[in-house]
């Protein structure tokens, strides 16, 4: 315990110097102004653009009076609600007619406008005709110019039209028709850093004052958003935002300029024209906090001390529950406490980011999925971070066989060899290397089951026949598959066996795999004794290379850990339970398809031990085909889900059946498939989000959907090499074929997750293997699926690569996660191609 309170003690601080060394209160450059010369209003709220009532609009004006000495409208419509709700104050407007190329709106428009100069003329200040018409193209240069004409012979107010400042120098005629020239600099728009802000601005006033010497120039438009995505080199940020406006108003003070700033509220309903960013333009808030003042330090984030205490207290609790009751050392626990830290800071950044930003309908769907997928995410990768501190940085492993055990007891081991329509010169093999085990105490049952076809028991028959009276070949009907078999073959066992082995029929035994474990059986609590799976065609093609390198991945790590904790996966081949333990507590269960795992589960529930070697003592045959390595790994985690589903109550807090630690073992591996499982469920996710920012350019995803998920990436990948390096000690090409064939199985295992919950009573599927599938190999295509899925995902991937125009970092990593989910189809991709070479290869 003292471990886990020192790394907490020590990740804690680190996450507190990151708080207090971010650049959180800021002092920028100051000005003695107390008010804006003019400010941007439209009086709206929310997605819906809804207007605001008559009260909310005088509150608002009324606030803004003390801010500002002028309002600007960009329509009538505008107008018309504030110069009702606002007619007896003395702050101005400059009204704004809305041209479009509707020509029956900008008629109304125009004829609304008349009626309020008409109506408020001393509440007028100027009247702005067009707001970027030219821009947009909306209309022709001469259409235009007729509509400012006529607005200028029914008033008397200074005219003029809103444009950007390449507008005016790219069509000066247009400076003929008004009285002053209105220009919008906006340098955010153009790409230009904020620490050019005010040398833009300079540029350009001074290019169109070249142009128009001896007419007026007001800046309509000018000013720099909060928050959003970046645009180029234009980064988004209060600091910025405080950093443009304080400058420029400096700046036009010391020019002499008629300004406005753009704008006085955030705008949400902007976020569908403008996207994330245009959302964010405002000096207040949406909920009409002022977000910082004209002079004085500003406080980025108010929150942030809040923040931090909740990062720790969470970082602390993920530490807490994930090193409880485990043997660690201080190297460890650091280790992982910082990983938990770094977890605590993205969980809290997540559950911020609706407060931080404005969410329409589709954010919070996405917001609230991906947080709810980013929970089993997290626990995932902080298991598969503990596994790899404690592998590589704890303690070692303690209870692994050792290779010298001695014994003066020699009890009667049945060995049970089931088959099913298996392969005659395999399961040949199979026998003839049990017939050479050097222990002397032993019988082998052939458990030759369902299978009529004589060409497959019939030489089996009389193989046992030449291997003598240890052999008992038996030709059995049963139900139950592998389990009902070898509950089957309980009757047929002799009667003085206390130690049953598990065969499958693909495997060669070493001689020594009997006298060298079965002393363990002399300790009574110890009900199982498991070996690990290998392979003697892994070298006979790339594909099984891929393969074998990835089963020694578990045999190698995953169980050596599981084993310190007495909390094995019990595998039906190379295995032996002792009989007696078996019988209480009731034989080969025949209601899951992983009969094996499942004993072994009811046999740690009643308290017995088992042990593990990683010394290999048999070799079987993998997998045919990738059909058929899928098939076997669908009822693994089929298989799984089952368990599960059966056992769940021994794995609540108060079931007493298994330890804290057996539980947490057993959990986690469940939590591995789940984790498996959601990874086309969040690559579907953001497949449907990808069209949203390319066409409709709104709505970058929040953060559980990438932050959690290449975060999981680089820790599988550290997992994954460092580990095979330390404990596999294979080579750099069988790492990354391990890691192919494992990419590849994710949507297998998907398919075997969601079967598992909705599906009960799937049969059992044997596994192809002795060339038995090979000739079948071509004939369909077993990855059909993931091709759709990874061909989907790369076009999102260059799509948002090629579309994103304004180098938005936040789709660079949108993107760089959508790569990231590719890698398990590209792998199966990979899969398939070095199949269908290596059939070739045959052939030739």
């Amino acid at each position: 315990m003292r471990y886990i309170i020192l790394g907490l003690i020590m990740a804690g601080l680190f996450q507190v110097f990151f708080w207090i060394t971010q650049d959180n209160r800021v002092s920028l450059i100051e000005t003695s102004f107390e008010k804006v010369e003019s400010l941007s209003y439209s009086p709206f709220e929310g997605y819906d653009k809804k207007v605001l009532s008559p009260e909310q609009i005088e509150e608002d004006v009324s606030m803004l009076s003390h801010f500002t000495t002028k309002l600007r409208t960009y329509s009538t419509a505008d107008a018309k609600v504030i110069l009702e709700a606002t007619s007896k104050t003395d702050i101005p407007i400059d009204l704004g007619i809305w041209i479009s190329g509707d020509h029956k709106e900008n008629h109304l428009e125009i004829q609304r406008a008349l009626k309020l100069l008409e109506k408020y003329p001393d509440n007028i200040a100027n009247v702005i005709v067009g707001n970027e018409t030219l821009l947009r193209a909306d209309l022709e240069e001469e259409e235009l110019f007729a509509y400012i004409d006529f607005v200028a012979e029914f008033t008397n107010k200074p005219i003029t039209c809103a444009e950007t400042w390449d507008v005016w120098e790219r069509i000066p005629d247009l400076a003929k028709h008004v009285d002053f020239i209105t220009i919008h600099i906006l340098p955010y728009w153009e790409k230009v850093p904020i620490d050019r802000f005010n040398d833009f601005i300079i540029e350009k006033y001074t290019l169109v004052e070249k142009l128009f010497p001896y007419t007026k120039i007001n800046i309509g438009e000018t000013g720099w958003p909060s928050h959003g995505y970046n645009n180029n080199n234009a980064v988004p940020s209060l600091k910025n935002q405080a950093v443009a406006i304080r400058g420029f108003i400096n700046l036009a003070s010391e020019k002499g300029w008629d300004y406005n700033i753009v704008e006085a509220f955030d705008q949400q309903w902007k976020g569908y024209d403008e996207g994330n960013v245009g959302q964010y333009w405002g000096i207040f808030t949406s909920d009409r906090e002022l977000k910082f003042y004209l002079s004085g330090d500003i406080e980025l984030n108010q929150y942030w001390l809040y923040q931090m205490i909740a990062a720790i207290i969470i970082g602390a609790l993920l530490t807490l529950f994930g090193l409880r009751n485990q043997k660690m050392n201080i190297n460890h626990a650091l280790a992982y406490a910082v990983t938990a830290q770094g977890m605590a800071f993205g969980i809290v950044m997540a559950v911020i980011y609706p407060f931080a930003n404005y969410m329409n309908f589709g954010m919070w769907v996405m917001w609230g999925m991906g947080t709810f997928l980013m929970i089993p995410l997290i626990i995932i990768t902080l298991a598969k971070a503990n596994e790899l501190f404690r592998n590589s940085l704890g303690v070692g492993p303690e209870r692994l066989v050792p290779l010298d055990l001695r014994s003066d007891n020699i009890p009667f081991v049945s060995i049970h060899v089931p088959a099913y329509k298996e392969q005659p010169h395999v399961l040949a093999e199979t026998l003839q290397a049990l017939s050479r085990l050097n222990y002397p105490n032993y019988e082998v049952l052939v458990i030759i089951n369902n299978t009529s076809e004589e060409y497959y028991w019939k030489p089996i028959e009389k193989l046992c026949q030449e291997l003598g009276d240890k052999f008992v070949f038996m030709n059995i009907t049963c139900t139950g598959f592998k389990a009902g078999a070898l509950n089957a073959a309980l009757d047929y066992t002799n009667k003085k066996a206390e130690i049953i082995a598990v065969i499958d029929a693909d495997y060669v035994v070493e001689s020594p795999w009997l006298i060298d474990l079965v002393p363990l059986f002399d300790d009574p609590k110890v009900a199982i004794v498991q070996a690990p799976q290998d392979h003697r065609d892994g070298n006979e093609s790339i594909i099984k290379a891929a393969m074998n390198a990835e089963y020694a991945g578990f045999f190698d790590i995953g169980m050596i850990d599981r084993n310190e904790e007495n909390a094995i996966v019990v595998h039906g081949t190379m295995v032996m339970v002792r009989l007696s333990a078996m019988m209480e507590v009731g034989g080969w269960g025949t209601d899951t398809i992983v009969e094996d795992s499942e004993l072994g589960l009811r046999l740690f529930e009643a308290g017995y031990l088992a042990h593990y070697t990683n010394r290999r003592y048999g070799y079987g045959l993998l997998p045919d085909t990738i059909e058929a390595f899928k098939t076997q790994r669908h009822r693994w985690a089929y298989g799984a889900i089952q368990i599960l589903k059966k056992h769940w109550r021994e794995f609540t807090p108060s079931a007493t059946k298994l330890t804290s630690r057996q539980k947490n073992k057993f959990v986690a591996g469940w939590f591995f498939w789940l984790s498996d499982a959601l990874g086309p469920v969040m690559a579907i996710m953001n497949i449907i989000w990808v069209p949203v920012i390319i066409f409709v350019g709104v709505t970058i995803p929040t953060i559980p959907l990438t932050i959690p998920i290449i975060t999981a990436f680089l820790v599988n990948v550290l997992h994954t090499f460092i580990l095979y390096r330390i404990k596999v000690k294979t080579s750099f090409k069988n790492t990354i074929l391990s890691s192919i064939a494992s990419m590849s199985l994710q949507l297998i295992i998907f398919k075997a997750v969601f079967d598992g919950f909705v599906k009960d009573g799937l049969p059992f599927k044997r596994t192809d293997k002795g060339g038995k599938a090979k000739k079948a190999a071509t004939a369909t295509n077993p990855i059909k699926y993931e091709t759709i899925l990874g061909t989907l995902l790369l076009i999102s991937f260059f799509g948002l690569i090629f579309t994103n125009y304004t180098g938005i970092t936040e789709i660079y990593v949108f993107a760089a996660t959508i790569f990231i989910q590719s890698i398990p189809y590209i792998s199966a991709i990979i899969m398939r191609i070095l199949e269908v070479q290596s059939l070739k290869n045959q052939k030739s």
